[in-house]
């Protein structure tokens, strides 16, 4: 299975993103990751959808997307037409043995603290998935507290 990025651009009113979500469930399809949010005009959002399937699949989400009254337009973003960002918040055990080390490895990765308190420090981390997980991965050996992550969002490289 292959997978997809959707940029779906829809009308910024309430019940938009319940009846995208429905429209998936219904069908029995999955979204791995969805982010949403207002675009430059406060009347439009632009929903990131993550889905894995074949072609057909793809086609036929598509068009049930299409036929949604507040859809306004789908693009299909392709990793060499887009730019693929992911944020996550970690929350990293650190002690005054490990404090320093940990931000050696913050600042490889080009993150940033949000917050410190004595048992554990916050960091904010943006990157492509690869990069996320590794840090990740990194900071496991630290003990990681909690994770949260916002799924991909995506931007196209063309221009209008």
């Amino acid at each position: 299975m292959d997978k997809y990025v959707l940029s779906v651009l829809v009308e910024n009113q309430p019940g938009v993103l319940s009846r995208v979500a429905g429209l998936f469930s219904r069908r029995c399809y999955n979204i791995d990751s969805l982010t949403v949010g207002e675009t430059e005009n406060d009347k439009l959002s632009r929903m990131t959808i993550v889905l894995k399937g074949d072609v057909q699949s793809l086609d036929q989400i598509k068009k049930q997307l299409n036929k949604l009254i507040d859809v306004v337009q789908i693009v299909e973003l392709k990793p060499h037409e887009a730019v693929y960002r992911e944020l996550a918040l970690v929350k990293v055990k650190a002690d005054e043995a490990t404090r320093a080390s940990i931000l050696e490895v913050v600042d490889i990765f080009r993150g940033k603290v949000i917050d410190i308190a004595n048992e554990h420090l916050t960091v904010e981390m943006t990157g492509d998935h690869d990069k996320v997980l590794a840090f990740i991965d990194m900071m496991k050996s630290y003990g990681v507290k909690e994770i949260v992550r916002t799924g991909l969002t995506a931007l196209g490289r063309w221009s209008n």
